[in-house]
């Protein structure tokens, strides 16, 4: 077949996509596919629009993941000629060459479900869950008032704030807080505050991202993740950050963190939380593969934090080896997303 892997955009978490992307076009094209890669924002070069875009080489510094995210006003400058426009010169154009789109996205430009809904107005298959469950799971809040009433999830509340509201916000806290972005991943804005000063951190910093922010209530425990790859639980994966938590840096480099897969729970644990996250994924209307979040405590309880739609396929995520812990390795893991997204589609899932 011939594939477009779609990559980087205008997102925090970018670099992290162009490192997925990197590796998921490598293993297509090992399985005998035609596969190239775009970044969705800065597009190709007018020769490029073409059939040689399929063979062309791989730049290989995008596999590694820098230590910060990156600064979108700096990329939207370094874009020739400008424009608003989240899709790059040619990237329409070559998806329509394409047998399916693989998305290798990351955060709100194109996990959000824009890109899935302007891809299936225009007919071109693409990889993932549909645009709407997309669209649902990329809100924090959203989501969490869905599965409320399925599984288990620690308390919140959804601010909406200027700098003049902090002061008010930070009195009235209940500390420990979890302060998040409403709508982003890779734990980018993620803070875990403890303190009034934390909180006041957290808030200032939040600003920076929209200011629309889920303050949610801190449970103590084990960090668990679950993989989904159609429409059935992998093992679970156990994360133990070697200092701090589980933040940008730590998810994305090497060493940062150890990650034990399968998690060493008991067997009723480890049925609790896959079947917590399978009720997160058909609750969502999901399809394909995602990745759930979760907190386990003493009591075995699991708690939902929230669920990934398109998990990281970088040297260091979660999914692939959540995969690897049944047989299944990085190429597998990949030719087996793309058919049971074409499925999907066909199904209009």
């Amino acid at each position: 077949m011939k594939i477009v892997v779609l990559a980087g955009g205008l997102s925090p978490e970018r670099n992290v996509s162009l490192s997925t992307g990197t590796m998921v076009t490598e293993a297509l094209r090992a399985l005998g596919h035609r596969a190239g890669l775009v970044d969705m924002y800065f597009g190709v070069e007018e020769g490029l629009r073409a059939e040689s875009f399929f063979d062309a080489p791989i730049p290989e510094q995008f596999k590694k993941v820098d230590r910060k995210a990156p600064d979108l006003e700096e990329i939207r400058r370094s874009r020739k000629g400008g424009g608003s426009s989240l899709f790059g010169p040619g990237v329409l154009e070559l998806c329509t060459m394409a047998d399916i789109v693989f998305l290798a996205l990351h955060g709100s430009c194109g996990e959000d479900g824009r890109v899935q809904a302007a891809l299936e107005l225009m007919g071109i298959p693409y990889t993932g869950a549909g645009y709407l469950g997309s669209a649902i799971a990329m809100d924090k809040d959203l989501t969490k008032r869905m599965v409320a009433d399925v599984v288990s999830t620690p308390g919140w509340k959804t601010v909406d704030y200027t700098a003049e509201d902090i002061d008010a916000l930070v009195e009235h806290a209940r500390l420990p807080l979890v302060v998040k972005p409403v709508a982003s991943g890779s734990s980018i804005g993620v803070s875990i505050t403890h303190t009034a000063e934390e909180l006041r951190q957290a808030l200032t910093d939040g600003l920076a991202l929209g200011g629309r922010t889920v303050l949610e209530e801190y449970v103590k425990g084990r960090e668990i993740q679950v993989g989904i790859l159609e429409d059935k639980a992998l093992p679970s994966i156990e994360i133990i950050p070697k200092q701090g938590f589980y933040d940008y840096e730590n998810k994305y480099q090497p060493g940062a963190a150890l990650e034990v897969c399968p998690a060493p729970i008991t067997p009723e644990e480890e049925s609790r939380v896959a079947q917590a996250a399978l009720r997160v994924y058909e609750t969502l209307g999901l399809s394909v593969y995602s990745r759930a979040d979760f907190i386990l405590t003493e009591d075995g309880e699991p708690w939902f934090l929230e669920i990934n739609t398109l998990p990281g396929m970088t040297p260091t995520s979660l999914l692939p080896q959540e995969a690897a812990a049944v047989g299944i390795d990085y190429n597998q893991l990949c030719q087996r997303i793309v058919h049971a997204s074409l499925e999907a589609r066909k199904q209009g899932r």
